[in-house]
């Protein structure tokens, strides 16, 4: 699927600062990928990565698509065009990402929803999906008070890979309530005041949970 000259866009797997970087496909040998060297989008400057440096990688396939897979930098060539090496585990663990609406993942994230102004009481839930955009809770209990439509705060527990734990407070509107069984219901959410920054944080971790999804599905 990958070529020679193809765009790649890195981003690094473990890092709290959430950065791009480009770069060109110069050389395609077995299971590697030997691409010239990354320039950050933002300040147009190259990027020094040291071997072993884990790293997400998106590229746009011949069908308009965006893929993602997960990789590495397996060392540098000295040559007239100084080079990196990409690892690349196959077209088999290519990701793709649906470019018109957030990737969705059904994963399970402790969240503690809270009133704006005291019209029910805080309560826990477990979700049953989350994505960029919003997330669905199973709730267990009463929840008689809550109302669609209805304005409320969020806050997530989110485990990434590296161990970090990222907790984050979204506002958020209730756009559907809906029967599970006889006392426990989904509660849909709608993030409806959430940063750029927080956004790509957790397009980060739904990435991660799906690629996590998809190795098990592989390997089992």
């Amino acid at each position: 699927m990958l070529k020679i000259g193809d765009t790649l866009m890195l981003e690094p797997k473990y890092s709290n600062v959430i950065e791009t970087y480009k770069c060109k496909i110069a050389d395609l040998i077995g299971s590697d990928l030997y691409i010239d060297y990354p320039v950050n989008t933002i300040t147009k400057r190259p990027v020094f990565l040291l071997d072993g440096t884990q790293l997400k990688v998106t590229f746009v396939g011949d069908d308009g698509s965006v893929y993602l897979f997960e990789s590495e930098i397996k060392g540098k060539v000295k040559q007239n065009i100084p080079m990196l090496i990409l690892s690349y585990p196959g077209n088999e663990y290519l990701i793709k990402i649906q470019r018109r609406q957030y990737v969705r993942v059904e994963t399970p994230v402790d969240v503690a929803v809270y009133p704006l102004n005291g019209e029910f009481q805080p309560f826990t839930a477990l979700t049953e999906d989350i994505s960029a955009g919003g997330a669905a809770a199973i709730l267990t209990g009463k929840s008689e008070l809550l109302r669609e439509g209805m304005i409320v705060e969020a806050t997530f527990v989110l485990p990434f890979q590296s161990g970090e734990y990222h907790y984050k407070t979204f506002r958020s509107r209730i756009v559907r309530i809906a029967d599970v069984s006889e006392d426990r219901k989904k509660i849909s959410l709608q993030f409806t005041e959430i940063t750029g920054q927080d956004r790509q944080l957790l397009i980060r971790f739904c990435f991660e949970r799906q690629l996590d999804i998809k190795k098990k599905g592989l390997i089992g």
